[in-house]
């Protein structure tokens, strides 16, 4: 038997396992680097996917209100569409895992969910509306600011605490959209007023709903539940708005109401639907992404997605950006950087370390089967998230 003692040589025969030690490292290091490519090969192709739908439904609603000029009815055509696919997931997740999904009482849903409704009805309703005004790129900026409105409400709500970095956010995204509106050729006053308006009501919006998920007696922490619930009044919120605005104008439309070419309504009807599954899938890759990498990646993610609109605007629709607009951006998108950094190091020093998932996790899927119970560690990542949502 080999035998080594402290500060003595192994004795014979001690090449052996010394030889099959030399094999572990190696094959963990293969183990490790595949690991690391699909990793980042899945990471690359959850990013491409949330491109699509996030830069698709952009230029999408930009083209279809050259021609259809009712941005309100449009949205909630979308929003019905949502809830149409939301429910139908639900089903499908309660027939495979035999788990009841969350239906909230009636009470807790008109008292804690409906702010959060109506305030990202008019959200989105405001932004698809603006696009009847303004250029893609003017839209993408000035959307990108509803970070500074989230820092505003975060305070007020002490969801965040003053700092002097979160002050110098403020003043770089304030001073990038300044540089970014001033002298602009295409700059439109309405269209700019309705989506400043919107990146306001942004901020709002994504403070209560941060607050809604972090409930966790609710239940509302998976996002296919949350759209469930939320699209209803949504619907109802911004059915006001539509009945002063577009009611009249489009009960005497032809290409609705009053149609007289059964196909053009039916591609206009395509037309619509199609916006509401780009909708959908806008934030389900978001939440594969994120339940498959992290908050972070989404967010670093948004940063260069803005850039990418801002090419495609310049390249493919002749919007025109000077250079001092290409400088305000570039400031509001170190203001942006910043303050997920901060975020990154602040989640990072709170939580400690956690356990890896590594390879062996459950999917993105096994995370629709979640029905209200979240993790404690979750939080952090959790109000990375919905922060990181102003960019959308």
């Amino acid at each position: 038997m080999e035998r080594v003692g402290l500060g003595h040589q192994p004795l014979r025969g001690s090449h052996r396992p010394r030889a099959r030690g030399l094999r572990l490292p190696r094959m963990g290091r293969w183990a490790l680097d595949v690991a690391f490519v699909w990793k980042a090969v899945l990471t690359l192709g959850l990013v491409l996917l949330y491109y699509c739908f996030s830069i698709g439904i952009t230029f999408y609603n930009k083209w279809l209100t050259k021609s259809f000029h009712f941005p309100l009815f449009m949205t909630m055509l979308h929003l019905a569409v949502i809830f149409l696919f939301s429910a139908l997931s639900r089903a499908l997740v309660q027939c495979s895992s035999h788990r009841a999904r969350v239906v909230l009482s009636w009470t807790d849903y008109l008292r804690r969910v409906a702010p959060t409704a109506l305030a990202t009805a008019l959200d989105v309703g405001l932004s698809n509306w603006s696009f009847l005004y303004i250029t893609v790129s003017l839209y993408t900026m000035t959307k990108s600011s509803a970070v500074l409105f989230i820092l505003i409400f975060s305070l007020i709500f002490k969801l965040e605490e003053l700092r002097a970095a979160l002050v110098l956010v403020v003043l770089l995204i304030a001073g990038g959209l300044f540089m970014f509106t001033y002298k602009s050729t295409q700059f439109n006053v309405e269209g700019f007023a309705l989506v400043l308006g919107a990146s306001f009501i942004g901020g709002i919006r994504w403070t209560l709903t941060q607050m809604l998920l972090q409930k966790a007696e609710l239940g509302l922490q998976n996002p296919i539940d949350t759209m469930f619930h939320l699209q209803p009044l949504m619907f109802l919120g911004l059915f006001p708005l539509f009945a002063i605005f577009e009611g009249l104008h489009l009960s005497t439309s032809e290409k609705i109401f009053r149609f007289q070419d059964t196909g053009l309504l039916l591609r206009v009807l395509g037309s619509l639907f199609l916006g509401g599954i780009l909708a959908f899938g806008l934030g389900f890759s978001e939440f594969l992404l994120v339940s498959r990498t992290s908050s972070l990646t989404l967010s670093i993610a948004g940063i260069f997605k803005e850039v990418c609109t801002l090419l495609l605007a310049a390249h493919l629709l002749g919007d025109q950006i000077s250079l001092l607009n290409w400088l305000g951006f570039a400031l509001c998108l170190s203001g942006i950087s910043l303050h997920v950094a901060l975020k990154a190091l602040h989640s990072r020093g709170d939580a400690g370390p956690k356990p890896s998932k590594g390879l062996g996790s459950p999917p993105a899927q096994e995370l629709l089967l979640r029905s209200g119970q979240p993790e404690e560690d979750d939080n952090e990542e959790e109000e990375a998230y919905f922060v990181a949502q102003g960019q959308q």
